[in-house]
């Protein structure tokens, strides 16, 4: 709070001395006032008056708190409900939130489930859709263990009438076999294709490598390590990023056997939770 006050003061309209500015005493934040030992030298020697403005400051007792509205106030711990506002800062997961050894292990029967809404509900708590937490960007899932999978059920004709095809690489390298037939040959395959179909296809950062480290890797090609430190401190990259495929990372989550046994008992598994109704074929 600022008061404008007049005080008079003597000066001297043909008086050549002025006030010295190493007189003047500053005060934050609202310019400057000329001091009383100034005012008071000058004075005696001026016989005229004029008005002079001096500017002060008056400190409050208390500073102003953070008015947060009442209907707010719940998304704000008891230490924060007058703290500062904190509605719009960007909530985005660190490297301590999405630890591997951290994540819950859940368990599910494939025996007489229908095999695409059993593969969306383990991708919704692989991609950790479930949890508030979720980003898309980030891997914040869970694991997911299915046994019996050589139990899955299918509804309609498609144990006979969906295909599943794979490619050698070569020229007529294209197999084909239906449902019925790789469900004999490989049974955990069957989840494991429908899975991934609903993970994402992008690329996540992983981390970064030095460049004395791809040097050192490099040194299986003819180039030797003199010319690689030239070439690469010419293009002066001092480390490499190391990209890996998002759905990739997720993919890892899913644990598929055949039969009622699993080797993830250290983990403690649990159920999973499994809110469709329709997911259990009616025999």
């Amino acid at each position: 709070m600022t008061i404008a006050c007049a005080s008079s003061s003597m000066v001297s309209p043909c008086s050549s001395q002025k006030p010295k500015f190493s007189a003047l005493k500053k005060i934050p934040f609202l310019g400057i006032s000329v001091s009383s030992s100034a005012s008071s030298s000058l004075a005696a020697k001026t016989p005229l008056t004029t008005k002079t403005l001096q500017i002060s400051c008056k400190k409050e007792d208390k500073p102003a708190a953070v008015h947060i509205p009442l209907d707010q106030r719940w998304m704000f711990e008891h230490s924060q409900a007058n703290g500062p506002d904190i509605w719009n800062m960007t909530w985005y997961p660190k490297a301590p939130d999405h630890v591997n050894t951290d994540k819950p292990w859940y368990f599910v029967d494939a025996t007489d489930k229908i095999l695409g809404r059993l593969a969306s509900t383990i991708a919704i708590h692989i991609r950790g859709k479930n949890l508030a937490s979720y980003t898309p960007s980030v891997d914040m899932g869970a694991f997911v263990i299915v046994v019996n999978a050589e139990k899955i059920a299918v509804s309609g004709k498609k144990r006979s009438q969906k295909l599943y095809r794979r490619h050698s690489g070569r020229p007529g390298g294209m197999k084909v076999e239906t449902f019925d037939q790789l469900q004999h040959r490989i049974p955990e395959r069957i989840i494991e294709h429908a899975v991934r179909g609903m993970l994402p296809k992008g690329r996540m950062l992983v981390g970064f490598v030095d460049t004395c480290v791809v040097v050192a890797s490099l040194e299986v090609l003819l180039l030797t390590k003199v010319i690689m430190l030239v070439l690469l401190s010419v293009l002066n990259f001092d480390h490499f990023q190391l990209f890996m495929q998002l759905g990739r990372a997720l993919f890892n989550h899913l644990k598929v056997y055949k039969g009622p046994d699993h080797p993830h008992e250290a983990q403690k598994p649990i159920e999973l939770p499994i809110r469709d109704k329709r997911i259990q074929k009616e025999r």
